[in-house]
């Protein structure tokens, strides 16, 4: 009799561990790009039990070209949670996902009004620093709807996160507010939405999309457009070789300021706040009294 007692309360015991564990079960997520892994970091920061790993490569760059690979098919399998940006930034990915009736899927631009460029819908809705933030509680709502368990913790980080990129955008408008010439050229066309949110006007795009090097006659278009607006800036990327921008640069007398369009970097929770506190610097130091000027031989902002 006394045995039974201690095996129906052994059994309770394995049944409450039990339950614990599959309320506590791991959760793997998967994101898309590099941006909004970075976000989901912050947002998981701390809660255990969850893997966050990102699907395209963190040095890739723009993923126009980007393809999937077997090893891509197999996160895909064994993950719970796929967080992509959407509004068209994830093409590579196709009618995959309908392949995994079980991955639930959370788009953070959903909600977003976007912006067409080119004739496209432009997809770095996260320059926009304001809309960033809305990408961030998009994505914690997802995973608290995922995850109800955790959802709490989802959303206090979140809360931080937000917290800290609200202190951003503040810095950001603060520290442009000496900047009088707003007219921008871009390399290719990443900052539609960052240029809304601080005041740039993009006259014209040296590149519409990496790897398509404009044709002499474009050059000549915007090199044209420079020089009729007076445009003071042309922005370069770090990802993509700059020979183009320095020749507009070097024509018009513009500056050339290395801008981040924050598509790679480490993978680190605090990497976007460091990437657009750079931006803020290189433009305050290129837009504002005593930038360097394009027109000296070599001469580029950093």
């Amino acid at each position: 009799m006394r045995m039974r007692r201690v095996l129906w309360s052994l059994a309770g015991v394995v049944a409450v561990l039990v339950a614990e564990v599959c309320s506590g079960a791991e959760r793997r997520i998967l994101t898309s790009l590099y941006p909004i892994h970075i976000a989901t970091l912050n947002i998981v920061q701390g809660v255990p039990g969850v893997s966050v790993t990102c699907l395209s490569p963190p040095a890739g760059g723009c993923l126009h070209d980007h393809q999937l690979s077997v090893d891509d098919m197999v996160r895909l399998s064994k993950s719970d949670i796929l967080i992509v940006n959407g509004l068209g930034a994830e093409e590579f990915l196709g009618d995959v996902v309908d392949r995994f009736p079980r991955l639930k899927v959370v788009t953070a631009s959903e909600g977003i009004e976007p912006m067409v460029s080119g004739g496209e819908v432009n997809s770095h809705a996260w320059l926009g620093v304001g809309l960033h933030m809305g990408q961030v509680r998009k994505i914690a709502k997802g995973l608290a709807e995922a995850d109800p368990e955790r959802a709490a913790r989802y959303q206090a980080n979140a809360d931080g996160y937000i917290g800290r990129l609200t202190v951003l955008r503040d810095r950001m408008l603060k520290g442009l507010e000496g900047v009088t010439n707003r007219q921008i050229v871009t390399f290719h066309d990443a900052f539609p939405y960052f240029a809304r949110e601080f005041g740039f006007v993009i006259v014209s795009v040296v590149q519409r999309h990496p790897g398509a090097e404009p044709g002499a006659q474009e050059l000549k278009g915007t090199i044209g457009e420079i020089r009729r607006r007076g445009v003071g800036a042309v922005f370069a990327e770090p990802q993509y070789p700059a020979d183009s921008a320095r020749v507009v640069a070097a024509e018009t007398g513009a500056r050339v300021v290395m801008l981040d369009p924050v598509v790679t970097g480490p993978m680190e929770a605090d990497a976007y706040l460091e990437a657009m506190e750079r931006n803020l610097k290189a433009l305050r130091e290129s837009l504002t009294a005593g930038g360097l000027r394009a027109d000296r031989p070599g001469a580029t902002a950093r």
